[in-house]
């Protein structure tokens, strides 16, 4: 690795921590754990750099702008981006948009390996039908990206789960 970019994910975690601070995740953990859990499923320096800022975008109030002025580059920006999902899209169609990025992709995958792994999967006795359609919207997803899955048959399987 080179020092510029050691140098790099250096910043972007310093970036997450700032972010994220005093956020918890559902067990009351700090969510900065599941963001270094993703960083390091990672392989290359940007996907480092974009798996533990992954969320940022998304569940804080940090702009593009904080990005670049904490010296991050503008193609990780637009990684960012792709890994934002908003509101006015199905959750499909933003894995579908990510898809089309191997290092969008590569952090995803990362992140849905995370989300499901047994020992965080909730069971919500309130929310059972809510909570087993999520974990199986993340394993098609999941499927898809790592091209088990084409892309219309995601696309079905998703819009028979909604």
């Amino acid at each position: 690795m080179q020092p510029s970019e050691a140098i790099a994910i250096e910043s972007a975690i310093a970036l997450a921590t700032r972010f994220h601070n005093q956020q918890r995740d559902s067990d009351g953990d700090p969510y900065i754990l599941h963001l270094l859990r993703v960083m390091l499923a990672c392989k290359s320096p940007l996907a480092k750099q974009a798996g533990v800022l992954h969320d940022l975008l998304e569940d804080t109030s940090a702009t593009t702008q904080d990005i670049l002025d904490a010296g991050l580059s503008q193609t990780l920006v637009e990684t960012l981006k792709l890994l934002t999902h908003s509101k006015d899209l199905s959750y499909a169609q933003y894995v579908l948009n990510l898809s089309q990025d191997s290092v969008a992709t590569e952090v995803k995958m990362a992140d849905l390996q995370d989300n499901y792994r047994i020992d965080r999967v909730k069971y919500r006795t309130d929310f059972t039908t809510h909570d087993a359609l999520r974990l199986q919207r993340y394993i098609l997803s999941h499927r898809f990206l790592r091209n088990e899955i084409d892309r219309e048959g995601y696309t079905q399987a998703m819009c028979n789960l909604e």
